[in-house]
């Protein structure tokens, strides 16, 4: 019986083969729907190998959802296209070279995974958050990460799990022009008059 810790060409084969139907899986069905059954039959193997190569369904989903997003220093980009240049880099993230990077895999699960969920906020802590900071002044960093967060994060939604058909339809090139402009506005600190803090206290001022 081949021991799972042994690296050979054929453990090699075996743990990619695992890796991309888990990765296939879970970005289409999710973590909860998707078994290690599925998984096996996916990647051609019985699913009690997946449990010899890497314990538990828990531990493949940690193995295939590490996504790096590799972010451009914002601080090197021109300022006035820093927006297309981040709606530019994301699409790579999903369409791609990168597109097995875990990203899918996390944004389909973290509805229904609290672990997907907590792996998606620490890639804001600690990658969308130090980016953005660099392109506009610190003080307002997590105001305009959290924005464009939810405009990045909301495009992935609608073109790859909604799969919304206005929204895939749209050629690449419309997406980086046209969201690029809104991420424009939120990580360059052009809509801080909308700043949360000056709006509960004109609120308060008002009531």
């Amino acid at each position: 019986m081949t021991d799972p810790r042994r690296t050979t060409p054929k453990s090699i084969r075996t743990r990619e083969a695992i890796e991309t139907a888990a990765r296939e899986l879970f970005t289409s069905n999710g973590f909860e729907r998707t078994t290690v059954r599925d998984i096996g039959a996916r990647a051609g193997i019985d699913a009690s190998m997946i449990i010899r190569y890497f314990g538990s369904k828990d531990a493949l989903f940690a193995r295939v959802a590490k996504p790096d997003l590799q972010l451009p220093d914002l601080g090197e980009v021109d300022p006035a296209v820093i927006g297309e240049a981040m709606v530019r880099h994301f699409l790579k993230q999903w369409e791609g070279d990168r597109a097995s990077s875990g990203l899918p895999v996390l944004l389909r699960s973290a509805a229904s995974n609290e672990e997907a969920a907590e792996r998606l906020r620490e890639i804001f802590r600690a990658q969308v958050f130090p980016a953005i900071a660099r392109a506009g002044k610190p003080e307002t960093a997590a105001f305009r990460a959290g924005l464009v967060a939810s405009q990045l994060l909301g495009l992935a939604m609608a073109r790859y799990v909604l799969r919304l058909p206005p929204v895939v339809a749209m050629p690449a090139d419309f997406i980086i022009r046209n969201v690029g402009a809104t991420i424009q506005r939120y990580a360059t600190g052009k809509a801080e008059h909308n700043e949360p803090r000056r709006v509960a206290k004109k609120n308060r001022s008002q009531a």
